[in-house]
């Protein structure tokens, strides 16, 4: 698993860390059981503080995408497939979203709109 961080975006190196990992989990890259590198190894490999990939895991953990054994590490949780369809929903309606916010300030319309996405949806399936 690569985790690559950048100080270019406008996001906190924790939030990086939780989506890039939450991103190989959806996508399959890490697979339920897989374990992950412990807190203090990633932290080393991304020279960044102890505290910020903590808090990425803590994130994780919250979010069901991650278990922790005392002792042992911490894993890729088991997963329900509504779940992960749900996770991948959400992230299209928030892709849409920025999609939208940019034809409204380019002054697409809704029609326009429609069709551009219909013909990326044909293009996908060809």
């Amino acid at each position: 698993m690569q985790i690559r961080l950048s100080n270019a975006i406008d996001k906190p190196i924790y939030e990086q860390i939780t989506e890039q990992i939450k991103q190989a989990i959806l996508t399959g890259t890490l697979k339920p059981g897989d374990g992950l590198p412990s807190i203090r190894n990633l932290a080393k490999e991304l020279k960044i503080s102890v505290m910020t990939t903590k808090r990425a895991y803590s994130d994780l953990e919250r979010d069901g995408f991650i278990v922790t054994f005392p002792g042992k590490g911490s894993f890729v949780a088991e997963r329900n497939q509504d779940f992960l369809r749900e996770e991948l929903l959400r992230q299209v309606e928030e892709h849409l979203q920025k999609a939208v916010n940019i034809a409204k300030l380019a002054g697409i319309q809704g029609q326009e709109i429609l069709d551009l996405l219909s013909l990326l949806i044909e293009e996908e399936l060809e």
